[in-house]
């Protein structure tokens, strides 16, 4: 393997240890209300995962791109899903009995 090779996984490796060391200090009830914030991060982790993904040389870095931009989606699309029902809580309920008509 490449000395290249080497520096992008020490890379990947220390970023994973971490996010996890940062994301483990949260308390879990602020976890939904970061999700929405999230979003941008792992978007920006999308975009980076593409940009590798274009320059790579060898197959070993276009998996880890692909890697990278797969779980990067997973966790946009989650974030806005729990973002949805976090707002759904503080919407008003409709009245079902009341199908548009006065009250």
């Amino acid at each position: 393997m490449s000395q290249e090779l080497y520096t992008n996984l020490a890379i990947f490796v220390l970023s994973l240890l971490v996010g996890f060391e940062v994301i483990s200090k949260i308390p879990a009830t602020l976890h939904t209300p970061m999700m929405s914030g999230a979003n941008a991060i792992h978007g920006v982790v999308v975009v980076g995962a593409i940009l590798v993904a274009l320059e790579a040389d060898t197959p070993t870095f276009y998996v880890i791109a692909f890697i990278a931009a797969f779980l990067g989606a997973i966790n946009v699309s989650g974030g806005y899903v729990v973002t949805d029902r976090m707002l759904e809580m503080f919407s008003k309920p409709k009245d079902k009995d009341n199908k548009g008509g006065d009250k």
